[in-house]
């Protein structure tokens, strides 16, 4: 039986009968034509009935069995998305300002580049990130462990922000900083969490330190 993230796949529910699901890496959700057509011929090729799109804007191939696993990796050819573990998951970003009017910054660019630098990473605890194009926040900011949005002016960025039992809202940390900025802010950030996480989330630990003393150590 695998474990969950095991040759990268999540276990389904089922005692008797043990099926898998696996999430190939989308980096922020933007698949081209060609792959789209390949996880088709995948699924069909393994008789897979159904694909699920994800929360985290991935594309899941369920109900596999294990001897399955590996001969699918194979075929797709593309490498597996972090759905599970101690790691920053998938950056789910906003169409931004290259499809929407109503953006203020390039979201896609922000998240890639995060994508590229963060997804996978080992942390204390999970962590999700989010990048939206503005205000509106269509990333869902708020509940996302380090967020930026788009400004006139800018990037803002949020922390603390989670879900799960017991949801959080994310804190504005600082707002109106250039890329450059704003991307060494997330460094600082993450850096900062490593040192002072008890491998809890974000959130938590901002609970426990106090808003105030984070800004302050985040900022000065």
């Amino acid at each position: 039986m695998l474990k969950d993230g095991e040759k990268g796949v999540i276990r389904q529910r089922g005692k008797d009968d043990i099926t898998y699901a696996i999430a190939p890496h989308v980096p922020c959700g933007v698949v081209k034509p060609d792959q789209l057509r390949t996880l088709a011929d995948v699924a069909d090729k393994y008789q897979v009935s159904e694909l699920k799109i994800t929360s985290a804007a991935r594309i899941a191939i369920i109900g596999l069995k294990e001897d399955q696993v590996d001969g699918v990796w194979e075929d797709l050819g593309m490498d597996p998305g972090h759905a599970v573990g101690l790691c920053v998951r998938s950056i789910k970003v906003c169409p931004g300002i290259q499809y929407c009017r109503l953006a203020k910054q390039d979201s896609l660019e922000m998240g890639m580049e995060l994508d590229r630098r963060y997804h996978g990473m080992v942390l204390p605890s999970k962590m999700k990130m989010g990048v939206s194009g503005c205000k509106i926040q269509c990333a869902e900011n708020c509940i996302k462990d380090i967020s930026l949005y788009g400004t006139p002016k800018g990037w803002a960025v949020m922390i603390g922000g989670n879900g799960s039992a017991l949801p959080r809202l994310a804190d504005l940390l600082v707002e109106d900083l250039s890329r450059e900025k704003a991307l060494d802010m997330v460094v600082r950030i993450i850096d900062y969490y490593k040192e002072n996480s008890k491998r809890e989330r974000m959130g938590r630990m901002i609970e426990r330190m106090g808003l105030d003393k984070v800004k302050a150590d985040l900022l000065g």
